[in-house]
């Protein structure tokens, strides 16, 4: 595979319930690790949920950063996705993991891209 981009998910456990409940700070923070990893923010976009949760997501020009919140479970799902060799999605991770202060993170990367070899389509195999 030729990767096009690093795409880190993460799983951040034992957040505060009050951090991950405010559509504000949680902006503010996502804002935030996207500049911290060195990215060109393009957009943003955030929603609260009732009685409570927050989802959003932050448009970089080398992808994104999204993130769905359980304050009642101190639990966050991120994602953040980068292209190119500039931004490490690593350095974003981290920070999210500190200002959420997650007492617990689990994170995988996946490398995105295209096959090297020529594939058949799933629509080939029918």
């Amino acid at each position: 595979m030729r990767a096009l981009g690093r795409h880190v998910l993460a799983e951040l456990y034992g957040c505060s319930f009050e951090v991950l409940n405010d559509i504000k700070k949680i902006e503010e923070i996502m804002v935030k690790a996207a500049l911290e990893a060195g990215a060109e923010i393009r957009e943003v976009c955030f929603h609260k949920f009732s009685p409570q949760g927050v989802s959003g997501v932050v448009v970089i020009s080398e992808s994104h950063l999204a993130i769905h919140t359980w304050p009642e479970l101190g639990y966050a799902a991120v994602d953040v996705f980068t292209c190119g060799e500039r931004v490490n999605p690593w350095d974003a991770c981290r920070y999210l993991t500190e200002h959420f202060g997650a007492e617990e993170v689990k994170a995988t990367e996946i490398a995105r891209g295209i096959m090297e070899e020529p594939q058949r389509s799933m629509a080939a195999n029918r």
